[in-house]
């Protein structure tokens, strides 16, 4: 007896962030050096960015997904080509990819700019430390609003986004995923501030981007976060030493 398709996705995508999670600590676990963490060659760390974003966000953009999934096979039943849902997928990691290569730029021309890894005891707490603020702060502009609102919304943009075939599908991808950086690249740049190897800042970044796309009162939660990132940013300029699970 076969699974109905909506559990089928569900569990396809909560299976592939479990293995995601898995194979994220096999090839982390014991790297973190805290903010500044060497990344790594280009190669290395982009295979290890796309297996971070699906264990990160796979969870968050399941709604989506199987809003997709449920009109790619209504529309088959009505005669028209079946598109599968790994095409959408790979349409919003590439945008997540693309962030990725983005920052990983920044990050080799901020420790170009600062002679290496910057230090904690100069600009090193005020980089992190900054970084995080700003993150706090972004939690509260209109673009952040303005893109939450389409994560938490998916079927208004299935609907009136729709593109047909495997291309259209791949586009409807990218543009989601582009929303999704829209809304949550602020608190990638903290993960970075943080420590991107870090396996606890990494859950607890998953665990917020979670909260605010997905449970029912999740955007009302916004300006609690905003507030927390602002407190931590702030802590980590004054007292980085003193922040749990921050290794400086």
């Amino acid at each position: 007896m076969s699974l109905p398709r909506p559990v089928f996705v569900t569990g396809a995508l909560l299976g592939g962030a479990l293995v995601a999670w898995i194979v994220t600590y096999q090839r982390m676990h014991g790297m973190d050096a805290g903010p500044g963490t060497d990344l790594g060659g280009l190669g290395w760390y982009l295979g290890l960015w796309v297996t971070m974003m699906a264990a990160m966000m796979l969870p968050s953009v399941a709604p989506m997904v199987l809003v997709f999934a449920r009109i790619s096979r209504d529309r088959e039943r009505r005669g028209r080509a079946f598109v599968p849902t790994w095409v959408f997928l790979a349409g919003y990691l590439a945008a997540w990819t693309a962030y990725g290569l983005a920052a990983y730029g920044v990050f080799r021309a901020l420790r170009w700019a600062v002679g290496g890894s910057p230090d904690w005891h100069g600009a090193g707490a005020w980089i992190a430390g900054g970084a995080v603020l700003a993150a706090g702060v972004y939690q509260l502009t209109p673009l952040k609003q303005v893109c939450l609102r389409h994560c938490r919304g998916p079927v208004h943009f299935v609907l009136h986004g729709w593109r047909d075939g495997r291309v259209g599908a791949l586009r409807m991808g990218v543009e989601h995923g582009a929303f999704c950086v829209g809304c949550c690249w602020g608190l990638m740049l903290a993960l970075f501030a943080l420590g991107v190897m870090s396996l606890t800042w990494m859950g607890v970044i998953a665990a917020v981007i979670f909260a605010q796309k997905v449970l029912p009162a999740g955007d009302r939660l916004v300006p609690l976060f905003a507030a927390a990132f602002i407190g931590l940013g702030l802590w980590v300029v004054l007292a980085p030493a003193t922040v749990p699970g921050l290794n400086t």
